[in-house]
């Protein structure tokens, strides 16, 4: 209602300041890339892997400096370790034959 006569003290959130809020927030792309990488350990580690390090490097901000949030972090440390763990299986890669 700024524009018939009233301050902006009731409506700080206005469109040209804070930008659109469509999408999902930096918190639930956190967490949701946690339950891709836990998931991932279990199945589909070459899809939710890389699924899990995009969604916490979005819950970061795209960006690694400032404060991080600890599921963004989690999430991007555990999807590596999972696209990698995923990459050595699909190469064949198995504990008998010499890698571990």
């Amino acid at each position: 209602m700024a524009s018939f006569g009233h301050g902006t003290r009731r409506h700080p959130r206005s469109r040209g300041r804070t930008g659109l809020r469509t999408g999902p927030d930096r918190a639930t792309l956190g967490i949701v890339g946690v339950i891709c990488a836990v998931a991932g350990f279990f199945v589909l580690g070459i899809v939710l892997g890389p699924a899990a390090i995009v969604c916490g490097w979005l819950a970061m901000g795209r960006s690694w400096a400032g404060s991080r949030p600890v599921p963004a972090v989690v999430a991007v440390v555990l999807g590596a370790i999972d696209t990698l763990l995923a990459v050595i299986w699909l190469a064949g890669a198995t504990p008998g034959y010499g890698m571990f």
